[in-house]
Parts: structure tokens; sequence; C-alpha cells
């Protein structure tokens, strides 16, 4: 019998990790009006450098999550300021600015290689394990409720009540009239760009704490962020907020369906693209169009 409870805490977990990898990835289109590719290898990045201080410098791990966090964020700002910004002001086309974030994953996760190899690697941590009948869980899987919890109320008082904030939603909206309105268009992108990396390197942390440490650890969530970014309305964060747990529970009551068929739980991403089609056949600018208030 289905124990249902467990389904969809699981769900939970799910859209919570979907969450901090898809909501970068939505902030970054918003400001640069591209899919950045690279964003998988700074989730992927943030899995290596959490590792490096738990393991490696013997740090605790809210030190290695941190570092994780902050060194993620200066990838995804470096990103902008040394490769995309030069392009965008070269007059780079969408899809010369999305193949160049291919480029830029790859060198990116061939460097992690060559620091860390390319074999699987262990955070060797053991998480205590808590059952609350009829749902069993892990000290990792808690933590990531609560981070994606704390991050979604972060990030909405932040781009509602601050002024930087405001200003990311100005710029996302019209950059033109952003920048006519005094708004450092520049700088604010790339405060963007870094709290986008830094979010995608936390969630890779916890994937990685979670599950284990490989190159292709972004790979692992980045189809189903991308189904979540289109699929709450492109540059929407709420949006990615609402279409992150709808991903996730489709994907795990997906499994359930796979598993009474006798099929594998590898087509799980499927699930995730077979919802997001049907649904863009009727409401192509996703579940949440943007207001034209930034959101």
């Amino acid at each position: 019998m289905v124990n249902l409870a467990q389904v969809l805490f699981e769900s939970l977990v799910s859209g919570s990790l979907y969450l901090l990898a898809a909501v970068g990835l939505s902030l970054t289109y918003g400001l640069s009006k591209f899919p950045n590719f690279a964003h998988t290898e700074f989730i992927s990045f943030g899995g290596y450098i959490s590792y490096a201080f738990l393991v490696q410098l013997k740090a605790s791990i809210y030190v290695a999550f941190a570092m994780a966090f902050l060194a993620s964020g200066i990838l995804g700002a470096l990103s902008y300021n040394i490769l995309f910004a030069p392009l965008s002001r070269r007059g780079s086309s969408t899809i010369q600015l999305m193949m160049a974030s291919v480029g830029l994953g790859l060198i990116l996760r061939h460097t992690c290689m060559e620091i860390w190899g390319g074999g699987i690697l262990s955070f060797k941590i053991f998480f205590p394990i808590y059952r609350w009948p009829p749902i069993s869980t892990s000290l990792i899987w808690l933590l990531i409720l609560l981070d994606a919890a704390a991050t979604a109320l972060v990030l909405h008082i932040f781009l509602k009540r601050s002024k930087i904030g405001k200003a990311i939603r100005a710029t996302s909206d019209n950059p033109n009239l952003a920048m006519a309105s005094g708004i450092n268009v520049g700088l604010i992108t790339s405060i963007g760009w870094f709290l986008s990396g830094a979010l995608a390197g936390l969630g890779g942390a916890f994937l990685a704490a979670g599950t284990a440490l490989v190159p292709l650890l972004g790979w692992k969530i980045l189809l189903s962020a991308f189904a979540v970014t289109i699929l709450g309305g492109a540059g929407s964060f709420y949006g990615s907020l609402v279409a992150a747990y709808i991903i996730g529970a489709a994907e795990n009551l997906g499994i359930v369906g796979l598993v009474s068929l006798n099929l594998s739980a590898d087509y799980r991403t499927a699930i995730s693209f077979i919802i997001l089609i049907i649904l863009l056949l009727f409401k192509p600018e996703g579940l949440f169009r943007r207001s034209g208030r930034g959101d």
C-alpha cells in the first residue's frame, strides 16, 4: 500500500530543492533575458566548495554551506561581469549568450574535475533519521525544508521592501526605464547574478550532502529547474515558488504510478515535462504572467 503522507512529504523536499535551483535561474532570466545553462555548474560548484570545507578543511557543516553560498555567489557575479555583460554590450543575441553559458558551464565542470577528480565523493557525515509515523525523514531533508522556507520569506521581504530589491524588480521589468530613473542597472544586475549563483550553490551543497557529489550533480535537477522556471512564468519569483512544488509533487506522485506499472523511476523527469507541455499548450506564458511590476 502506498504511504501517501510519505510521498507528499518527499514532494515538499523535492520542491524545496527545485525552489533553490530555479529561483536563481528565473532571476537571471528576468534581468538578462537569456537562459543561463551554466547555472547547472553553479549548483555543482556549491557542492564541491562545501565538500572542500567540510571534508578537506574539517570545518563545520554550517561554515561549509555558508562558504558554498558565498563562493557560488561570487562566481555568478564574476560570470556576468567578465563574460555576459561584455557580450551584451557588443549586441550579442539571446542564442549567442545562451551558447556562451554552455561553454562557461563546460569550463567550470572540467575545472572542478581537475581539482576534485571525476569520481563519486561523499561528505562522510551521518544525518540522523527521524520517524514520525507515517513519515520518516533525515536531518538533511528537514534542513532543506527550513532553508527553502527561509529563502522564500527573505526573498519576498527583500524584493518587496528593500531599495535594492525594488531596483531588481524595476530592472527586470524595464532596464531602460530603470536606467532613466537613476538606477545603476549594471550593479543591480550583478547583485542579481550573485544571488542566483549563491542560491544555486546552496542548493548544490544540500543536494550533495543528501546524495553524493559527482561532476554532473547540477544536471540531476537542471531539467526540472528549467521546467519550474517556464511553468511559473520566466522571470517571475512567485511563479517559480509555486511551480517548484507543483513539479516536485508531480514527479513524486508520478513515481508511484511508474512503479505500479513496472516502469523505471528514471522517467520521473519526463512526467514534469509532460505536465509542462500540456499546460503551455493552453497557457504559454506560464502560470504567472509577469505583471509589469517585476514580480
